[in-house]
């Protein structure tokens, strides 16, 4: 079938360089897109022609939103219409998760970063589960920098656990902050570019502080936003101790990727503990992050799928090899 639509944007935005987004929309549906007097005409099979002029509208008001569209929106978005939500494109997107200091309006790009940012606003507590590129730290440190603008708490507190991450990477020199400094570069990274200072002005001016986990032992941690990052890597003891430095006017938020655990053998993270034991708590809320929350590039989803299926299939052999071994008893 043929079917002629007319989009209400520059058609320029949704094609993308060199017409890549449009490509990429004609290989997935197996269809061909043609610019014909301003409007778009659509040549394929009758489901793919409907599936492609729906996503083709979500993308003009995206678009129309001010959303710049490139390969990863359109495959977010076309996720989002395939799987019947196509209705929530608006609520997903039009979101601001943050502004940056100069203007620039940061949205919510997956449905599980719009749950994660609105827990974050109701809730006093809240666990972000997710892998790499799924923008929970990044996330984290701007509804900590909206809730100190708004002057709902008085400081940001960032920390992690202070352990290596598969390397060893020797004694390192220098003062605390400098020793502190590599592991907490990328909470760094979003506080400068949300506040527009450095992390040194800002902890001069008393409104930030970075320390590492086992620094926070003894203390009661009021009117702040407290950001644990990395946190698979606490142990049981660790996280109780940390919860529990929770004082009057703070929030908390803690983040980690539970496939990425560089704890010593048999020993148990306090992250994955701590949100099977709390996930029903009032005022504390446990948000997953998936494959399709990843808004790095488009392959890091695929990576972040492919190790997920190897995963699984890993755990349903181990099953197996357990049952095998119990029925030889």
């Amino acid at each position: 079938m043929e079917r002629r639509i007319e989009l209400n944007v520059d058609l320029s935005q949704l094609f993308g360089q060199l017409d890549e987004n449009v490509r990429l929309i004609e290989k997935r549906y197996d269809i061909s897109v043609l610019l014909s007097d301003g409007a778009l005409v659509l040549c394929g099979d009758g489901d793919r022609v409907n599936a492609a002029e729906s996503l083709f509208r979500a993308l003009a008001s995206l678009s129309a939103l001010g959303e710049e569209i490139d390969r990863g929106v359109v495959l977010r978005t076309a996720g989002l219409v395939e799987n019947g939500q196509a209705d929530r494109i608006g609520e997903i997107y039009g979101q601001v998760a943050a502004v940056t200091a100069h203007g620039k309006k940061l949205r919510v790009k997956s449905a599980g970063q719009l749950e994660y940012v609105n827990a974050m606003k109701k809730n006093t507590i809240v666990f972000g589960i997710g892998h790499a590129g799924t923008g929970k730290t990044f996330l984290a440190v701007a509804r900590a920098v909206a809730a100190l603008r708004a002057g709902e708490v008085q400081k940001i507190i960032l920390t992690r656990p202070a352990i290596e991450a598969g390397e060893k990477l020797g004694f390192l020199p220098g003062d605390l902050q400098t020793k502190v400094d590599p592991y907490l570069r990328p909470l760094y990274d979003a506080l400068e570019e949300l506040t527009g200072e450095s992390y040194l002005k800002l902890i001069e001016r008393g409104v930030a502080e970075i320390a590492p986990l086992a620094y926070m032992r003894g203390r009661t941690l009021k009117a702040s936003f407290v950001i644990l990052d990395e946190a698979q890597n606490t142990t049981r003891e660790q996280m109780r101790m940390f919860l529990t430095r929770l004082g009057s006017g703070s929030r908390m938020v803690v983040n980690g990727d539970i496939s990425q655990i560089d704890l010593p053998p048999g020993k148990q993270s306090g992250l994955v503990e701590a949100a099977e034991i709390l996930q029903n708590v009032d005022r504390i809320a446990v948000v997953h992050l998936g494959a399709a929350d990843v808004v790095r590039h488009e392959l890091v989803t695929e990576i972040v799928r492919a190790y997920e299926s190897a995963d699984l299939e890993r755990r349903q052999a181990e099953k197996e090899k357990e049952k095998e071994n119990g029925s030889c008893q």
